[in-house]
C-alpha cells in the first residue's frame, strides 16, 4: 500500500485509531487487514460502533431508572403499601441478575444482536403490562419477571460484552465508560420526562409511551453484528469452552473478590433509585426535587463513568474501585446526617453521580484483563448477578423496613457499611491475565 493510501485509510485522535475495524474476537490485539481497512464501510469505524452502543444504553437504562417515580402513584391507585411494588422491583433486580449470565453466554456464542432484540421486546411488554397491573401478582409478573428478563438481554452488560469483542483494546475502556455514561444520560433524560408526563398524561400512559420508545433498540442492535473473520487472517488461540471458562473464573481468587465487592454497588444503586423520591417526600421535599436529584445523578455520572474509563487505561483498577466504594460510604453518611433541604439533596445527587456507575468500567475491565473477551459477557454477567442480588436486597429491605419501622434509616446505614467493606475487598485483587495450564477444549 502506498503512503498516500495508508493515510487515507487511517486517522487518529491521540492514540486512538479511527480506521474501519474488520476483526472478530481475539484474546490479544484485534486483527486488521490493510486492504479491507482501506475499503471498509464507514459504519465499521470504532467510534460509530461505540455510538450505537451508547444509544442503546440511553434507551434501555432511561425507563428503568425512572420506575421509582411510579412507586407512590401505582401503590395509591391500587391501595397497596410501598412494599408491594418495591417487591416487584426487587424481583426485577434479582431476575435480571439471574438471567444475565445465561443471556451473556448465549450472546457470546451466537451474537449480541439476537439477544438484544428479544430482551428489549420482553422489556417493552413488561412496561406495557405494568400500566394495567391491578393485583400484586400482576405487578410482580410484569414489573418483576418480564422487565427483569428483558433487562438481562438488553441492558448495559450486554452492550459492554458486544463492544469488548468488536473494538480494539485501545478503545475498550473508554468505550465501556462511554456506554455506562450513556446509561446515566438516559437517567438524566428520562427522570424529569417521567415526572412531567405523569402530571400531564398520567402514570399509565407514561409507561405505555416508554414501552414504545424501547423498540427503537431493535434496529440499532443490528449495528453490533460481529463481522466474519476475513479470509487469510492469522490464526488465533484455540477457543475456550464455556465449562473451562467457568472453572477458571471461579477458582480465581481475584475474580471472586471482584464479584463479592460488586454486591455493594447494586445494593446502593437500587435502593437510591427506587426509594429516594419517597424518602425525600417523607422529609418534606417536593417530587420535583426528587426528579431533578435523580437527573443530576445521571448527569454527573456521565463525568464519573467517562473519567473512570479513562483512568482505568493507566491506573490500577482495584484502587479506582476502592476509592469509589469508600467515597460512596462517606457521601451517604453525610447526606442522612445533615438537615433535609433542596440544596443538600442536589449536592448529594452530584457527588453520588460522580461515583454512581463509575464502578462498571474498572469492573468489566478487570474481567477482560484476567480472562480475555471470549466469554466476557458471561463472566461480567456473573459479577452483575452479585450486583443484582445486592439490588434485590436494597429495594426489598427498603420497602419492608419502611413498613415495619416507618423509616429508611437502617438501609441507609447498611449502605454505608457495605461501602466500607467493598472498599477493603477490592484492594487485594491481582490485575494480570490468568495463565492457562492446558489448551482449552472447544
Amino acid at each position: 500500500m502506498h503512503r498516500r493510501d495508508a493515510a487515507a485509510a487511517k486517522f487518529s485522535i491521540g492514540t486512538i485509531s479511527l480506521r474501519p475495524y474488520v476483526g472478530g474476537t481475539s484474546e490479544t490485539a484485534m486483527t486488521e487487514t490493510t486492504a479491507s481497512a482501506a475499503k471498509g464501510f464507514s459504519w465499521r469505524l470504532p467510534i460509530i460502533i461505540a455510538l450505537c452502543g451508547c444509544t442503546i444504553s440511553v434507551l434501555t437504562f432511561g425507563p428503568r431508572s425512572s420506575l421509582g417515580f411510579f412507586l407512590t402513584p401505582l401503590s395509591q391507585a391500587n391501595g397497596w403499601g410501598r412494599d408491594v411494588f418495591a417487591l416487584s422491583l426487587a424481583l426485577q433486580n434479582l431476575i435480571w441478575g439471574l438471567g444475565q449470565p445465561f443471556a451473556g453466554a448465549i450472546a457470546d456464542k451466537f451474537g449480541a444482536p439476537r439477544v438484544l432484540s428479544v430482551g428489549v421486546v420482553l422489556y417493552a411488554l413488561g412496561l406495557y403490562l405494568t400500566a394495567s397491573a391491578t393485583t400484586p401478582m400482576m405487578s410482580h409478573l410484569s414489573a418483576g419477571v418480564l422487565i427483569g428478563l428483558g433487562l438481562s438481554g438488553s441492558a448495559v452488560p450486554m452492550v459492554i460484552g458486544a463492544l469488548g469483542k468488536l473494538l480494539p483494546e485501545s478503545w475498550r475502556y473508554i468505550a465501556f465508560g462511554a456506554v455506562t455514561a450513556a446509561g446515566s444520560f438516559g437517567q438524566f433524560l428520562f427522570s424529569p420526562i417521567a415526572v412531567y408526563m405523569m402530571v400531564d398524561y398520567g402514570w399509565q400512559q407514561t409507561l405505555v409511551v416508554f414501552s414504545g420508545i424501547l423498540l427503537l433498540v431493535i434496529p440499532l442492535s443490528m449495528m453490533l453484528i460481529a463481522p466474519r473473520k476475513p479470509a487469510g487472517a492469522p490464526a488465533t488461540l484455540a477457543p475456550q469452552s464455556l465449562k473451562h471458562a467457568l472453572s477458571e473464573a471461579f477458582s480465581h481468587r481475584s475474580y471472586v473478590l471482584l464479584v463479592i465487592g460488586f454486591f455493594t454497588c447494586g445494593f446502593q444503586l437500587a435502593f437510591v433509585t427506587v426509594h429516594l423520591p419517597s424518602y425525600l417526600a417523607d422529609r418534606g421535599l417536593s417530587a420535583e426535587v426528587g426528579g431533578w436529584t435523580l437527573a443530576i445523578i445521571g448527569l454527573f455520572n456521565i463525568v464519573g463513568s467517562l473519567g473512570s474509563g479513562w483512568l482505568a487505561t493507566f491506573l490500577p483498577k482495584r484502587y479506582i474501585l476502592s476509592f469509589i466504594y469508600f467515597g460512596r460510604a462517606i457521601s451517604i453518611a453525610v447526606f442522612i446526617l445533615v438537615p433535609a433541604s433542596p440544596a443538600a439533596t442536589l449536592l448529594f445527587g452530584a457527588v453520588t453521580g460522580i461515583l454512581w456507575l463509575s464502578t462498571v468500567p474498572p469492573t468489566s475491565g478487570l474481567v477482560a484483563v484476567m480472562f480475555g473477551t471470549r466469554w466476557l459477557t458471561m463472566l461480567f454477567g456473573f459479577a452483575f448477578f452479585s450486583h443484582q442480588v445486592g439490588g434485590f436486597l436494597g429495594v426489598w429491605l427498603g420497602g419492608v423496613l419502611f413498613e415495619s419501622t416507618g423509616s429508611y434509616d437502617i438501609v441507609w446505614w447498611l449502605s454505608v457499611l457495605f461501602g466500607v467493606l467493598s472498599a477493603i475487598i477490592n484492594l487485594p485483587i491481582v490485575e494480570k491475565p490468568v495463565q492457562r495450564l492446558a489448551p482449552a477444549v472447544s
